[in-house]
């Protein structure tokens, strides 16, 4: 046993041996300092601001975007119908999405072709200045909101944020652009909410049909929804649920 002892110790010793012998010093790690230094030019203040607020801009770009156009109606009615018919994830939201931007695309388009005729050609060809560029860019998409307020019957949304933000509006027509696209949004919201609740009350009487149906038959323990799905689906394949909703949406638009 002591012959067994010694062996271990010699091999830990051999082990720890070159350690001590050969000991070298830590390797360096390389040192960082984050240092703000006063600078006596106030320009270059004002162009790092520039750079933050052109990046915070180009972020958010896609979600400005989106409030001037009819994708916030779109998008509202395809995820009512989803959760309608019960599917969760089905279809996924890379679907609906894709396919509310190309009907987005689709109904725009007349106002696209009026800012790319009046506002980028001309100011490609240096015909127009960039305020005159922004200004006829505004007015067209201004006309697209208001046409859809007017038609809808929403134009009581500006003067109410005009009323809220104690600014005086005489017409819908020389409302500012914060408080009409404010309206607008809140118009699409509004429409996208009817329109999902007309949807969603066939699949509640499916779902009311089939829970009675079940509790009739003394079928407590199944949940009804995963009967009333295959129904729902069926219903809704069966009447070109898509076809309809689509046609819809497109037609509700002041085109």
């Amino acid at each position: 046993m002591k012959n067994g002892h010694r062996l271990i110790f010699l091999a830990f010793l051999l082990l720890i041996l070159p350690n001590l012998v050969f000991a070298q010093d830590e390797v360096p790690l390389p040192g960082i300092s984050i240092q703000v230094t006063p600078t006596q030019r106030p320009r270059d203040l004002v162009a790092t601001l520039e750079i933050l607020l052109v990046l915070t801009v180009l972020t958010l770009a896609p979600s400005i975007l989106i409030l001037f156009t009819s994708f916030t109606r779109i998008i509202i009615v395809f995820s009512f119908v989803r959760n309608a018919l019960g599917t969760r994830q089905v279809p996924p939201n890379q679907v609906l999405i894709g396919l509310a931007l190309i009907l987005t695309f689709f109904i725009m388009q007349p106002t696209w072709n009026e800012i790319n005729q009046n506002a980028i050609q001309p100011y490609v060809d240096g015909k127009i200045t960039y305020q005159e560029f922004f200004d006829r860019t505004m007015k067209s998409v201004r006309k697209f909101m208001i046409a859809e307020l007017i038609t809808h019957h929403n134009e009581d949304n500006v003067f109410v944020l005009a009323n809220a933000l104690k600014q005086s509006v005489e017409s819908i027509d020389k409302a500012p652009d914060s408080i009409l696209v404010s309206a607008f949004v809140l118009g699409e919201i509004e429409i996208g909410f009817k329109m999902g609740i007309l949807l969603y009350i066939p699949f509640i009487v499916i779902d009311m049909v089939v829970a009675s149906i079940l509790l009739s038959l003394g079928m407590i323990m199944i949940p009804p929804v995963l009967v009333s799905l295959p129904f729902k689906v069926l219903i809704f394949v069966l009447a070109n649920g898509w076809e309809s909703v689509i046609v819809s949406l497109v037609k509700s638009f002041a085109r």
